[in-house]
C-alpha cells in the first residue's frame, strides 16, 4: 500500500515489500465511522495488533476481514513490542488497532510507534475517526488553535500542579476522563480557573450520545443529580479570556525552589515559571522583582 493513496485496491504484495507499521483509526462508537482505505488495510497485512482482541473481532467480522490478531495494550506492550518488530523487520506489514479512534492518542500504541520509528521502520497513518477532534467540531468554542491534553493525572499533587499551569491557556482544552473520576475533575478544574463554558460528549457516535453545553458548575450539578454516567467522556473547556489571576502562593513556592539555583540569571528563570505556569513573561517578571524586594 504505497503513500501515493492509489484510486484502485492492489493485491496483498503491492503493499510496501519492506514491513511496514499501519496506525489504522477504527470507529469511536458507530460501526460504519470507518474509512474503505481502512478496512482494504486491514484485510492486507499480515498481522494485526489490537488493543483488545475480542473488541476488534467484531468489527473484522462484520466487514468480513480474515487476518490473524494479536493482542496489544498497555500490560503486554514491552513485552510484546520486541516481537512486532522482529516480524516488520523481516517484512511483515502490521495493522495498529486500538479499542476506538486513532492509536497512539492517549493509547498504548504510541509505545510502538516510537520504537519502530526509532528503528527506521516504516509507519503509515491511516486516519479516520478521534473522539477529540469529533467533540471539538460540534462544541461551538474555538476550534482554530486547542490544546489536548487527554487524561490528567490521578495524584492529586501532579493533577493540580498542571490545571495551574493550564489556567492562563487561552486555547481550547480538550481532556479525556472516565465517568466516575468527571465530576471531581470538573469540580477541580473550577477551583482553579474559575467556572467556564465547556461542554461534554459521551457515548459519540453511539445510540446513546449525549453532549452537554454550559458552564461547569452548571454541568456539574446536573450530572451529580444523575444515575452514574457510562462510557468515556470527552471535556472541552474554553480557554482563558484575560490574563489568569496569578496563585501567589504557588508562584512564590516555585520561584523559590528555582531561586536556589543562583547560577541562573532572572530572565531565565521568568521564561522557564512563565512556560510552567501559562502566563506572560512580563506578569511574571514583575512578580519576581516584588518576591525580591521581599525577601
Amino acid at each position: 500500500m504505497p503513500s501515493s493513496l492509489p484510486t484502485e485496491s492492489p493485491g496483498r504484495r503491492s503493499l510496501a515489500s519492506s514491513g511496514t507499521l499501519y496506525v489504522v483509526a477504527t470507529p469511536i462508537g458507530h460501526m460504519e465511522d470507518i474509512t474503505l482505505r481502512a478496512i482494504r488495510t486491514l484485510k492486507e497485512v499480515d498481522l494485526i495488533a489490537a488493543e483488545d482482541t475480542r473488541h476488534t473481532r467484531k468489527l473484522l467480522t462484520r466487514y468480513e476481514v480474515p487476518t490473524p490478531l494479536v493482542s496489544y495494550h498497555d500490560h503486554n506492550k514491552e513485552k510484546r513490542t520486541p516481537e512486532l518488530l522482529a516480524k516488520l523487520k523481516a517484512g511483515a506489514c502490521i495493522a495498529l488497532v486500538t479499542d476506538a479512534g486513532t492509536p497512539s492518542i492517549s493509547d498504548p500504541g504510541h509505545y510502538l510507534v516510537r520504537e519502530a520509528v526509532g528503528q527506521a521502520v516504516p509507519v503509515v497513518p491511516i486516519p479516520g475517526a478521534s473522539a477529540m477532534v469529533a467533540a471539538l467540531s460540534v462544541s461551538g468554542l474555538p476550534t482554530d488553535s486547542f490544546v489536548f491534553i487527554g487524561f490528567v493525572p490521578r495524584k492529586p499533587a501532579k493533577r493540580k500542579r498542571l490545571l495551574h499551569q493550564l489556567k492562563g491557556q487561552p486555547r481550547t482544552l480538550i481532556f479525556y476522563e472516565s465517568p466516575k473520576r468527571l465530576i471531581g475533575l470538573m469540580e477541580e478544574i473550577v477551583r482553579v480557573m474559575k467556572d467556564r463554558e465547556a461542554i461534554m460528549a459521551r457515548e459519540l457516535t453511539k445510540l446513546h450520545e449525549e453532549i452537554l453545553r454550559g458552564p461547569l458548575s452548571k454541568m456539574v450539578k446536573e450530572i451529580s443529580e444523575r444515575p452514574p454516567l457510562r462510557g468515556e467522556c470527552t471535556l472541552l473547556v474554553a480557554g482563558c479570556e484575560v490574563e489568569a489571576e496569578i496563585d501567589r502562593e504557588a508562584l512564590t513556592g516555585y520561584l523559590g525552589e528555582l531561586r536556589r539555583d543562583k547560577g541562573r540569571p532572572l530572565s531565565e528563570l521568568v521564561k522557564e515559571v512563565a512556560k510552567e505556569y501559562g502566563l506572560s513573561k512580563k506578569v511574571v517578571y514583575e512578580e519576581a522583582l516584588k518576591l525580591e524586594k521581599e525577601v
